[in-house]
């Protein structure tokens, strides 16, 4: 029901994937979790929006015959690919037209008409495409800071000190650039590494997975699992999540 693909050339600096989700045979509600990136997503017959980086989980319905494609801008990527910082879509669901104007809603009349979800998906990415900025207008730093945050137990200030810039500058820029600061990129990048974990293992050992994904203990997982899913990680395991985002690489 859901496959990612990867995005062409001509985009892949800002866009991690190109997705799809569908059609649903009932109505269906999923839990969306924090994953660091941003997303333009058609829902057919319904919407289309830009889903800024989030904090904490949220519900999506799609209805019963219902499909829905994406673009999902690299950790990083949304300020430049979207053209406002990144600070002012977080946790937050627009209309693309209130970011894109009536580009947008021009858009959106295009994906209603297209006759199948693949043709929707190689408009939404031919729109992306126009307007996408050069890719070195994505913050070097950001991004190798983003890196860096990928590996357990590591501090903002090594972070910014392996990088020579300031922890107050660092978190400038990753406000412009990723929505949030260094530290909730952190704990939200630490969540999908035990999803990404928990995925991989052959059972769901918590107090292993915890410590391997970076955590203090169990209930260290318990409470930012909670936090940040809206469910203790048994129940969110359970429910089928599993991660998503951009999978980085130091």
């Amino acid at each position: 029901m859901y496959r990612e693909l990867t995005p062409a050339p001509e985009i892949a600096a800002h866009v991690a994937c190109v997705w799809a989700r569908g059609p649903e045979p009932a109505e269906r509600v999923h839990r969306i979790v924090p994953d660091a990136c941003a997303d333009i997503v058609w829902i057919t017959d319904e919407r289309l929006i830009v889903a800024g980086p989030s904090t904490s989980a949220a519900l999506s319905t799609i209805p019963r015959g219902g499909s829905a494609v994406g673009v999902r801008f690299r950790v990083g990527a949304a300020g430049s690919a979207l053209g406002v910082p990144a600070r002012e879509l977080l946790d937050r669901y627009y209309a693309l037209d209130d970011v894109w104007g009536t580009e947008g809603a021009e858009l959106a009349e295009r994906l209603a008409a297209a006759p199948s979800l693949d043709a929707a998906a190689a408009e939404l990415c031919a729109a992306v495409a126009r307007r996408l900025p050069p890719p070195d207008a994505i913050d070097p730093l950001v991004r190798a800071a983003a890196l860096g945050a990928t590996r357990p137990r590591t501090t903002v200030e090594r972070l910014g000190a392996g990088l020579g810039i300031g922890e107050r500058q660092l978190r400038r820029r990753f406000d412009e650039a990723v929505g949030y600061g260094p530290k909730t990129l952190q704990r939200v990048l630490r969540f999908q590494r035990f999803l990404a974990l928990a995925r991989d293992a052959a059972a769901a050992d918590l107090a292993a997975l915890a410590f391997e994904a970076g955590y203090a203990d169990q209930a260290h997982l318990t409470r930012e699992c909670t936090r940040l899913a809206g469910l203790p990680p048994a129940a969110l395991l359970a429910s089928g999540a599993g991660p998503g985002g951009e999978r980085l690489a130091a």
